[in-house]
């Protein structure tokens, strides 16, 4: 394994943290991982702890939204013909069925869209807007997508349809041409919270319209699927967000649409205990799986239904694509690594890029991730597609593979993302010349710093910190994600209880029960990966040093935390 650096990260205000133990009467090493979140007052604890729906922004602060709300509203009770325009990811399927279900409770004539990921690609395309004219539609609300589609919504507004566009992306230096536009990171947007997810988004046009027509809780209902959609999205889990998911989860947990029951039924989770990390890496696969290999509508009209039978069929379907997606997945990473191995080059270069033509382009971006974590390098995956190179980009913790790409865009034929995640396409013959290039400009720009995974420790624990109440204030910090992930701990001189084991498919991971030395304090542990270390740890060299974090385990309806071993460092 890749060795990762521990780094302790610095308070600018100690006093704060002694402060905050004290109005709280919380531990020093909570007061700190909160100091670290920026909350250092009493007033700012209770609102971090206690997020509260009456603490959501007025949507009308969103620029757009009383020329939006005013267009829904009309189309609703006049009869247009209004098409719900959505992407075939998890964030563009909660939110397609989000508008539709809240504009067909609304009495309207509403459809929805979703493009074909291998035929169309992402966004708004020409096709779509086709299908939108050949149904007579008279408004398109696109959701999750539309904020770059300026010839398209160009296209659809020269035909007679108003557009408009919920979306949470980057804008362009142009907007397109349509008839409000509804994204916070728009230029002049005075709305408060930047980081809404597409459902988010989506949120807010149903709350505008609801508090309109006088029944400002209809849309708290679908507080379910802004929850699946923004942590399965990654965006940041502060704010608005923070409540959104934290309100959402709370709908799952008490009564999960007939959809949701479903897919957590198909999913082997519990119910009633459904977090935002089981959304990331349980339900959000499954759902994605579906728009990755066959046609994302599927997982629409899962969300979307009213009847269980009929969305446990549909939830079967999402769980044989997935299970299909993870062969797949199997067969490419392995393909991928072994061209890696293939080619002694790649050893030196900073950047990887992989092309086969027997790729399956629903997968590469998620075997990118992959490579990345086993060889810590940025790494671009190519397949073709008609004749081109087309693919995505992943990069690691600090370098910005965007602007990479751009200095390479001569070499491209369009690419498009930020700092983290990409697509594009290449012609074949160009393909050597791009990683060539590209390799150039990642040698001159990444900084040795962040060559190496670097794991950001909140506390140095001592195991006998971990009481009941530790755990319980602990669990209040979820939902976790992005700007409010689970705290990492660093515990010094532990030691095995017992025998290590390796356990999984062969022997992958490690399950033990730890204490640390001079304390009786034992706890069980797991650490994903580790499974080679059970020989070295029970042939007495068996004491280390380890960064974890601290779960709560449900099992047979009891709850028990463990520790899940991030890195360890044998003594």
């Amino acid at each position: 394994m890749i060795p990762k650096l521990w780094v302790l990260r610095q308070l600018q205000n100690e006093d704060a943290v002694l402060n905050l133990a004290e109005s709280l009467n919380i531990s020093e090493s909570i007061a700190r991982i909160l100091v670290l979140r920026d909350i250092t007052t009493f007033a700012q604890a209770k609102k971090f702890f206690r997020p509260s729906i009456l603490d959501l922004h007025d949507p009308f602060l969103m620029s757009g939204m009383t020329t939006a709300t005013e267009r829904v509203i009309k189309a609703s009770t006049e009869g247009h013909k209004i098409l719900i325009y959505g992407d075939y990811d998890v964030d563009g399927t909660c939110s397609t069925a989000l508008m539709y279900m809240f504009l067909q409770s609304l009495g309207a004539d509403v459809h929805f869209y979703i493009p074909k990921r291998l035929e169309e690609g992402y966004g708004i395309s020409k096709a779509g807007i086709d299908f939108a004219l050949s149904i007579g539609t008279q408004l398109l609300i696109s959701v999750d997508c539309g904020i770059t589609a300026l010839t398209e919504i160009g296209y659809a507004a020269e035909n007679g349809i108003d557009v408009i566009i919920c979306d949470h992306h980057q804008p362009k230096d142009t907007l397109p041409n349509a008839f409000a536009i509804l994204d916070p990171l728009v230029p002049g947007c005075q709305y408060p919270f930047k980081y809404l997810s597409g459902a988010g988004v989506a949120f807010k046009l149903a709350q505008g319209i609801s508090e309109r027509i006088g029944k400002n809780d209809l849309p708290y209902q679908y507080l379910d699927l802004v929850a699946l959609a923004s942590a399965a999205d990654i965006v940041s889990l502060t704010d608005e967000n923070r409540i959104l998911v934290k309100e959402g989860l709370d709908l799952i947990n008490k009564n999960p649409r007939p959809g949701i029951k479903a897919l957590m039924l198909t999913s082997k989770i519990e119910p009633g205990t459904l977090s935002s990390g089981q959304i990331v890496f349980t339900i959000a696969p499954r759902i994605n799986a579906v728009g990755r290999l066959g046609d994302a509508k599927t997982a629409v009209e899962l969300l979307s239904s009213t009847d269980f039978t009929h969305a446990a069929r549909l939830a079967q379907m999402l769980e044989t694509d997935n299970t299909d997606r993870k062969r797949i997945d199997e067969d490419t990473l392995h393909g991928a690594i072994q061209f890696v191995e293939d080619h002694p080059a790649f050893k030196d270069h900073k950047v990887m890029v992989l092309h086969s033509h027997h790729w399956h382009p629903g997968v590469i971006g998620i075997v990118a991730s992959r490579i990345v974590e086993k060889y810590y390098k940025p790494t671009i995956m190519l397949t073709t597609i008609d004749g081109v190179a087309k693919g995505s980009a992943r990069s690691i913790a600090g370098f910005n593979i965007y602007e990479a790409l751009r200095q390479c865009e001569d070499l491209l034929i369009h690419y498009g993302g930020h700092q983290a995640a990409a697509g594009l396409a290449v012609e074949l013959h160009n393909i050597e010349e791009f990683r060539n290039r590209l390799n150039t400009v990642v040698t001159a720009q990444m900084d040795e710093k962040i060559s190496l995974p670097t794991i950001e420790v909140d506390a140095i624990l001592k195991l006998s910190e971990i009481t009941p109440k530790f755990i319980r204030i602990l669990d209040q910090f979820s939902p976790f994600g992005p700007c409010n992930m689970r705290p990492v701990f660093k515990a010094e001189d532990v030691t095995i209880s017992g025998n290590a084991r390796a356990v999984g498919q062969n022997g992958k991971h490690l399950q033990l029960t730890v204490h640390q030395i001079g304390n009786d304090k034992v706890m069980d542990a797991v650490a994903f990966d580790f499974g080679p270390l059970a020989k070295d740890l029970n042939s007495g060299n068996s004491t280390f040093d380890m960064v974890f974090g601290i779960e709560q385990k449900t099992r047979e309806g009891r709850s028990y935390p463990q520790i899940r071993i991030r890195d360890m460092k044998l003594k």
